[in-house]
């Protein structure tokens, strides 16, 4: 049996099922719905000879050479089905819902398939549900403090005791400074961050209080998404104030293990803000191995950085706790009483 589907059906019906994308490589890397499987039709360069022959000949012409790319994987394409779907039911799309899904579900449905369902419009349609979400209402608690508080190590206690918890920086791979990339995996394209995100909300009772991180819009490379960003900037802000001293030495606790010549690549790209003179001697510092004097010469930056994105909010938004160290089990705790 072949099935046409709403986005909207598949998350509400079907999400126990699994789910094929048939899109290319490049198509897949680019955005996908998460725990989706590519299994695809077609190489990226296959389906750039398809689409020029789809556009300079004709659509008979880009299907006769689109099978003849086809014809030698379908075994393979049962085969790789088989061991994504071994119970014979799946969850098929392509970009749009058209041919590739179509001719993909027909094919294993002609090979033992009992179920298929072809999600019609494919990704777009998701694409598109993914930003309609991020327009409805969140209950969003959003942990504010100067760099160097603790707040993912905090969100992450939090959760362990039971709080609905969404770590955006952990989504974006990246600390959310001009070192918070070092050592982490390959950032996610902003595409696939707004999937993640939006599945990461799927998990949560939005009825709910989330906790996030207070960011600003860019996190490394990726954006995040202007609804959700917008909501954030009108929630109420639990900003912790630690002291300087205790920032510092979780910083160094933090940074001082990562790969030298990245920090040193780090404090370059925030030289000119840093000013050169305080650029200079944070590098020689880190020569030295000093790791307190190059996080104290860099937390004056990135403090009235984080000060101005501060002042932009409503005053009454912005509830200050003064918390002694950084010891986030203890201030999970605290908050969570909040």
């Amino acid at each position: 049996m072949k099935q046409s589907i709403t986005i909207s059906f598949y998350f509400e019906n079907l999400r126990q099922l699994p789910i094929i994308d048939v899109r290319s490589p490049g198509e897949f890397a680019k955005g996908n719905i998460p725990n989706a499987h590519n299994i695809e039709l077609f190489t990226d360069e296959e389906r750039a000879i398809v689409g020029t022959a789809y556009k300079r000949e004709s659509k008979e012409k880009a299907i006769e050479i689109g099978y003849e790319f086809v014809k030698p994987k379908l075994t393979d394409f049962v085969k790789s089905a088989l061991l994504v779907a071994p119970q014979k039911e799946a969850v098929i799309h392509c970009w749009r819902g058209g041919m590739r899904s179509n001719a993909f579900a027909t094919h294993l449905l002609e090979n033992g398939f009992t179920k298929i369902y072809v999600i019609e419009n494919g990704y777009k349609a998701f694409r598109n549900y993914v930003l309609d979400s991020f327009t409805e209402t969140l209950h969003l608690k959003v942990l504010g403090g100067y760099t160097g508080t603790g707040k993912t190590e905090i969100l992450h206690a939090l959760k362990s005791k039971g709080a609905q918890v969404i770590d955006l920086e952990g989504l974006a791979n990246h600390r959310g400074s001009a070192f918070g990339g070092i050592d982490l995996p390959e950032q996610p394209t902003t595409e696939q961050f707004e999937n993640k995100l939006f599945s990461e909300i799927l998990k949560l009772d939005t009825k709910l209080p989330i906790w996030v991180e207070d960011e600003s819009k860019s996190i490394g490379k990726v954006s995040i998404p202007n609804a959700f960003y917008e909501k954030m900037g009108t929630m109420p802000v639990y900003f912790l104030e630690v002291p300087f001293k205790e920032r510092v030495q979780h910083l160094v606790n933090t940074y001082a293990n990562l790969n030298q010549q990245k920090l040193g690549e780090a404090i370059g790209k925030i030289a000119k803000r840093l000013g050169n003179d305080k650029a200079k001697l944070a590098l020689t510092a880190l020569e030295n191995k000093n790791y307190d004097e190059v996080v104290t010469l860099t937390l004056f930056y990135y403090d009235k950085y984080y000060l101005k994105g501060l002042e932009k909010r409503v005053k009454s938004t912005i509830l200050k706790f003064e918390i002694p160290t950084v010891n986030p089990e203890k201030t999970a705790i605290f908050l969570k009483q909040q």
